[in-house]
């Protein structure tokens, strides 16, 4: 299985955006890729940034000594595998799903995340983050008002939120906008149903005040819920102000630490339109 999984994703490393519409034309009967995408997930597909990273994921209900101490060998290596297990149990007339995980899933969607396409240099100790602006889900105005970043909808989304620490900082990129701001992370992760923001003085629910939906529905649900983390923001800009230019690092994850000479340069670039000297 191992070996399989790794002859799917050299594969898959290899194709372009061009050629996975048509994989997902030729199997959903001529649909568009794009639209299903928004459908889907709410958001806007990013040609850019597709097939940016990928992951080799073995489900299974267990696993033998040598495949385990493979899997655990190229995580080692880097290579971003990881094992998940599905158990049932039966208690009367219930029966329950049981999921674990053989490695930290939030330490295989970093190392996808750093084998984005381009040569590998020491990571610079600074997070990519992308932010899912949506009229209706998020907002970046609202973002940049109260200090915050968030994901949610799903654990793919909010996961690598928990990535973060007090004090790093962070780059935050729109999809199909641009670069719209740089700051320090002030906190820890928390669920959108216990952010509070301060106004006129006065602590209250964000979601009380908030424009945006974040999830409200699925404010209860661990693995749904938008989830946030506080930001000191250095400097921001509105979406019609975003800095966009060819070669410009991108990913699909909400959070990432980019070890490509393409982040690099996108930092190095960043520093010339966004003002720093907060951060000093």
């Amino acid at each position: 299985m191992v070996s399989q999984g790794l002859d799917y994703a050299s594969w898959a490393q290899g194709l372009t955006s061009d050629q996975i519409a048509e994989i997902y034309q030729r199997f959903s009967g001529g649909g568009s890729l794009s639209t299903a995408f928004h459908e889907s997930f709410g958001h806007t597909l990013d040609e850019e940034q597709l097939n940016g990273s990928h992951q080799v994921v073995i489900v299974a209900s267990s696993l033998d000594p040598v495949t385990e101490r493979i899997v655990n060998y190229l995580n080692g290596l880097e290579v971003p595998i990881n094992v998940i297990f599905f158990q049932v149990f039966r208690d009367g007339d219930a029966r329950y799903l049981s999921r674990s995980w053989l490695i930290d899933p939030v330490e295989t969607e970093s190392k996808a995340s750093s084998v984005h396409a381009g040569s590998r240099v020491p990571w610079n100790q600074e997070y990519y983050v992308s932010f899912g602006h949506d009229p209706n889900r998020r907002l970046w105005e609202e973002a940049r008002r109260y200090g915050f970043i968030s994901g949610g909808g799903g654990k793919w989304y909010s996961q690598t939120l928990f990535m973060l620490s007090e004090g790093d900082r962070i780059w935050v990129n729109v999809p199909n906008s641009g670069y719209v701001g740089v700051g320090r992370v002030a906190g820890q992760p928390i669920k959108a149903s216990e952010f509070r923001v301060d106004i006129d003085g006065k602590e209250l629910p964000f979601l009380e005040v908030a424009e945006a939906d974040y999830g409200r529905a699925e404010s209860d649900d661990e693995n749904l819920a938008e989830y946030f983390v506080p930001v000191r923001w250095i400097d921001t800009r509105s979406l019609s102000e975003a800095i966009s230019e060819v070669g410009l690092f991108g990913n699909q994850n909400t959070v990432c630490r980019p070890r490509t000479s393409k982040w690099t340069h996108t930092v190095g670039r960043l520093q010339h339109f966004f003002d720093l000297t907060a951060d000093e």
